[in-house]
């Protein structure tokens, strides 16, 4: 039979999580393992908590496995037993799962969330954590179809184009920095009808510490403006436990306003926030700030995103420009890459490929099909590796892949 190697597209909150939830739902019930990796400690405990909810019912045992669930040396022991032995049926982690140390007893399933944050090299190791497990690899950053073929030929690729009923489009304004505090003024509103508000910090990619000097500012002054009981402070920098606690606060509505860093980017889930503002707009990528938008709108409210900017650019007016005008991830995709280039949308942690030497994937996407279809025509022939015209193809795919070993 064939193993599924799969690339599920899907846009913000399309409802991704279900699909994987299901698929390691069949795994289970077949005898075997499944693992989820996740980018961040955030999004990998939001995971757990909520697939352990749903398979509880079932008798689905679902751990966490993060480097903070790792340090403490008994419970790192009586995971790495359990899961050894196969007591452990789902394992939800970071990239703390492909530690050496950790095996599993069978592992049929393995998913990437988020997948373009992870390097080739981790997503073949845990690959190797099985004998030729399934996979799924999940992003909510679309990849225009384009990308899609050229840079995961080797995958099929589903997209799932619709969101869930009820779910409303995020209004979007863009406003200049001088009217900040008109921004301020509508959270106050909104605020006040029981709702929750993110403000994400300028982003400085240069300085992890100068990010933090922001986001510390920021907090600050909504500290001043909203009341100090009303803000919590989100960052990289915080370790495990703060980070949980001020989630946590949020959540529970302990807190009404989170000030965070891009850390809250990927797969934060609090359906009751219904506005974002985010300060410096246009020093985050499209991809980016679609991303932080999709924290907003998760519930059935009416929800808004501010994005405060003077962009000095014509690129960075177009990207406010095309934020303001939709909400489709896909077409997002498709104007980043028409704006940047197939190299900088990829990242080079993403593809592992080099840059595009011969054709461009936006106009030539026909050809590109073609040959992808008469690659694997030839590779996948009777005697491919005997026949003497494919020697030196298999000598150059050997040099290239080599560490990917796609040639035994």
């Amino acid at each position: 039979p064939n193993h599924m190697n799969r690339l599920l597209q899907g846009d913000v909150g399309s409802g991704k999580t279900i699909i994987a939830a299901i698929a390691m739902y069949a795994t289970v019930t077949a005898g075997f393992q499944a693992v989820l990796m996740a980018p961040t400690e955030i999004l990998a405990q939001q995971h757990a908590e909520k697939l352990a909810n749903l398979f509880e019912q079932y008798g689905i045992s679902v751990a966490l496995m993060t480097s903070s669930s790792l340090s403490r040396v008994k419970v790192k022991r009586e995971l790495l037993k359990h899961l050894k032995n196969g007591d452990i049926d789902i394992v939800i982690g970071t990239h703390a799962v492909i530690q050496d140390n950790i095996e599993f007893h069978n592992l049929g399933l393995a998913i990437t969330d988020e997948q373009h944050r992870f390097g080739v090299n981790q997503r073949r190791i845990l690959r190797k954590k099985g004998v030729n497990p399934e996979i799924l690899a999940m992003t909510a950053t679309p990849i225009p179809r384009t990308l899609a073929i050229t840079t995961y030929g080797e995958m099929d690729v589903s997209i799932i184009d619709e969101l869930p009923k009820g779910r409303q489009p995020v209004k979007t304004s863009w406003i200049k920095k001088k009217q900040v505090k008109n921004a301020f003024e509508f959270v106050k509103r909104q605020l006040e009808l029981g709702t929750q508000a993110y403000i994400i910090s300028p982003l400085v990619e240069e300085s992890e510490l100068l990010d933090l000097q922001n986001a510390e500012e920021v907090f600050e002054k909504a500290k001043e403006y909203f009341g100090s009981e009303k803000v919590a402070l989100l960052h990289g920098k915080m370790d495990a436990d703060e980070k949980e606690q001020a989630m946590q606060a949020f959540k529970n509505k302990e807190v009404s306003i989170l000030v965070s860093t891009t850390v809250i980017e990927v797969g934060v889930d609090v359906p009751n926030a219904t506005v974002m503002i985010i300060l410096d707009a246009d020093r985050f990528g499209l991809a980016q700030l679609h991303q932080l938008r999709g924290r907003v709108g998760r519930g059935n409210k009416e929800s808004y995103c501010i994005l405060v900017a003077d962009p000095k650019s014509e690129y960075g007016k177009e990207r406010m420009k095309i934020m303001t005008e939709t909400n489709d991830g896909f077409l997002i995709s498709q104007k980043d890459l028409e704006l940047r280039g197939p190299g900088e949308v990829l990242g080079k942690k993403q593809s592992g490929l080099p840059e595009f030497k011969v054709g461009d994937p936006v106009v030539n996407l026909n050809i590109l099909q073609v040959a992808q279809e008469e690659a694997h025509n030839v590779v996948f022939s009777p005697n491919f590796e005997t026949k003497e015209e494919n020697f030196e193809l298999i000598k150059h795919l050997n040099r290239q892949f080599a560490q990917e070993e796609i040639i035994d």
